[in-house]
């Protein structure tokens, strides 16, 4: 099997124990087989009874605890292209551990990586990810609305162009303001996120935690809305209730 990258990795049967360095993967593995999940990171919070499963924690996406992860003795390791380093795939690969590199764009990809990746590990499909390829992958629907998606502050960072959110956004009929920018995540003044035009500023609650004291004070002519970081950042589960924004 192939992963996102065209990488090929050898499974010898169905995995029995993986690790996971997504939290949006990790909380869509355990969703399925929840004793196969052996460690994850520290950001990893979902589900919320994760640490009573004995998952073991390996620090985080960035900074992954590479002894540790070798000592579970993984079937697999479970990363992302854009959240984990490719130094740690390089290390753990030449010390023999399997390596599952997915690369998501858009929410299309996210459902098709994960088809792929369940197929690799010799799992079942979950009816969630059944009714998120319904619920997703037809036509876009009309724009009903515009949105800057700040990310985090001092300095101010956007969503921008080639990401999961903005294909999510506009899958919701939201256009996102910054979708045409030169970078995925570009750092733009608060003046100018204020002049954007947007129906709406979306101020979600992870990385940054955005909340109703720390965010929207910031913002003097366009509206402002708490959203749930998971819901608009994480393909998994949650894409079955991320629909539900519209």
């Amino acid at each position: 099997m192939r992963d996102d990258l065209g990488t090929g990795v050898a499974l010898t049967g169905p995995a029995r124990r993986v690790v996971s360095l997504v939290p949006s993967l990790t909380e869509a593995l355990v969703s399925v087989e929840p004793g196969a999940v052996v460690g994850a990171t520290d950001w990893c919070t979902h589900p919320a009874d994760l640490d009573d499963l004995g998952v073991t924690r390996v620090r985080g996406t960035k900074n992954p605890d590479l002894a540790a992860i070798r000592a579970l003795a993984p079937d697999l390791v479970v990363v992302n292209k854009e959240e984990n380093r490719e130094l740690d795939v390089r290390r753990l690969r030449d010390s023999g551990v399997p390596v599952w590199v997915t690369d998501i764009e858009t929410v299309p990809d996210a459902i098709a990586s994960m088809e792929r990746l369940l197929d690799a590990l010799g799992w079942s499909r979950p009816a969630w990810l059944t009714e998120s390829r319904r619920l997703w992958c037809g036509p876009l629907p009309s724009v009903s609305r515009t949105v800057v998606v700040p990310i985090w502050r001092d300095p101010w960072m956007v969503v921008g162009a080639r990401t999961f959110t903005t294909d999510l956004l506009r899958r919701l009929g939201w256009d996102n303001v910054h979708a045409d920018a030169a970078d995925r995540y570009p750092t733009v003044a608060i003046a100018d996120l204020d002049a954007a035009g947007a129906d709406v500023v979306l101020l979600p609650d992870e990385p940054y935690v955005f909340t109703a004291d720390d965010g929207p004070e910031a913002f003097t002519r366009t509206p402002t809305e708490l959203v749930s970081g998971r819901l608009i950042t994480w393909y998994g589960p949650s894409l079955v209730e991320a629909a539900g924004l519209a």
